[in-house]
């Protein structure tokens, strides 16, 4: 039998030209079924936060064998699920005695604002207000005799009456027109609720089939790379893995911690409604910068509600939080490599958002710390920048 020939050789050029017309092949399918696309990004998202584990996991071996990577995955979402079970049995009616209690306050607030309390509360505030100089009237009442202001000064008036009663009109009114709407509007919550629940174990499925076959998903990406541009490929992918690492576990670890010690804040301080306000406060944290900062907002309110002290310790307490997030978990945890210019992190945000919504914030950092570094990438190779072994 005769030997078979080798391989043809395929030019370099006409290779990257082949190639190059495979990658646009699947850019436009990216792009064609771009609705897909956030769904396959969070599993992609999920398998990377789960490839530590896995690793650690497949290490520990059972008969000289180490485990497999099919069952890692099974054991964590074994433990995923478990601690969703406790979450739900445990915090969750935590949770809802605070939104009730937080519900009734309300309603007591409400219930209270009789005519003659907003009489008084607008006298006792127009009280301090004209001791301080400030010339506002907050009641048409009180300019009577007056003139046009408050002791024959010109006066802004404000009737807190008034707008009282018209707000309470504006949200019968808006009962009364929707109320045949609250079937419709049930219906569309329980549809929603079951989308997200067939979406999560999609997410989930699709991340598992990511996670054990990622060696080979890994080669099949790696063929379609000219050889000659195999190592630069292998550099810049290593350089995308740290920033992601700093990026996505970095912000995972750190909304932990400065939920945990936003609770011990509030509990020591004394803040009613400590566990929804760190709740709160942990999972905003996922979205860098405005959600430390819209997570605040309640948290002083209803401080200063308690008195201004409470008020006050509350936001040093978070200041301080935030001066540690910012001055040593961030370096230690994220890394300076990993850290983006905050101006693209807005942008990155603001784009995110406009484009997918709230996912799309979410998932706008880690793909602005993707497009960083390879943006960096480029510009240092093109000036020759790069060092020699991989960075």
């Amino acid at each position: 039998m005769a030997n078979d020939a080798p391989p043809a050789t395929v030019p370099a050029r006409r290779r990257v030209l082949i190639l190059g017309g495979l990658w646009l092949v699947v850019l436009v399918v990216l792009i064609t079924f771009r609705a897909v696309v956030l769904a396959f990004a969070g599993a992609a998202l999920i398998a990377y936060l789960l490839a530590p584990l896995v690793n650690l996991i497949g290490r520990v071996r059972i008969r000289r064998r180490g485990i497999p990577g099919w069952l890692a995955i099974i054991l964590i979402y074994a433990a995923f699920f478990l601690v969703s079970y406790l979450f739900f049995l445990l915090v969750v009616p935590q949770l809802y005695r605070e939104i009730a209690r937080i519900s009734r306050d309300a309603a007591d607030l409400a219930n209270s604002l009789t005519p003659d309390r907003v009489r008084e509360l607008a006298a006792t505030a127009q009280e301090w207000l004209t001791a301080h100089g400030i010339s506002v009237a907050l009641s048409s009442r009180a300019l009577e005799g007056t003139g046009n202001g408050v002791n024959g000064t010109f006066a802004f008036t404000l009737d807190l009456e008034d707008l009282l009663r018209e707000a309470v009109h504006n949200v019968s009114t808006f009962l009364r027109e929707n109320l045949g709407n609250i079937a419709s509007i049930a219906r569309q919550v329980v549809s929603g609720v079951l989308a997200a629940v067939f979406m999560l174990f999609f997410v989930l499925m699709v991340a598992a089939f990511i996670s054990i076959d990622a060696a080979g998903i890994a080669r099949y990406v790696e063929g379609m790379i000219p050889p000659e541009h195999t190592s630069d490929v292998r550099r810049l992918v290593a350089r995308i893995d740290r920033s992601l690492s700093g990026v996505v576990r970095g912000q995972m670890t750190i909304c932990l911690v400065n939920g945990i010690l936003t609770f011990i804040g509030l509990i020591l301080l004394g803040v009613k409604f400590a566990f929804l306000l760190a709740t709160v406060a942990t999972i905003l944290s996922l979205v860098p910068i405005f959600g430390s900062i819209i997570s605040s907002v309640p948290i002083v309110a209803i401080a200063l509600s308690q008195g201004w002290q409470t008020g006050l310790g509350a936001l040093g307490w978070i200041v301080g939080i935030h001066a540690l997030e910012a001055y040593f978990l961030n370096p230690k945890i994220i890394g300076s490599a990993a850290r983006i210019h905050p101006l693209i992190v807005a942008f990155s945000l603001i784009a995110g958002e406009r484009s997918y919504g709230i996912v799309g914030a979410l998932f706008a950092v880690p793909v602005a710390a993707i497009a960083v570094a390879c943006f960096d990438f480029v510009r240092q190779k093109a000036q020759g920048e790069l060092p020699s072994a991989v960075p």
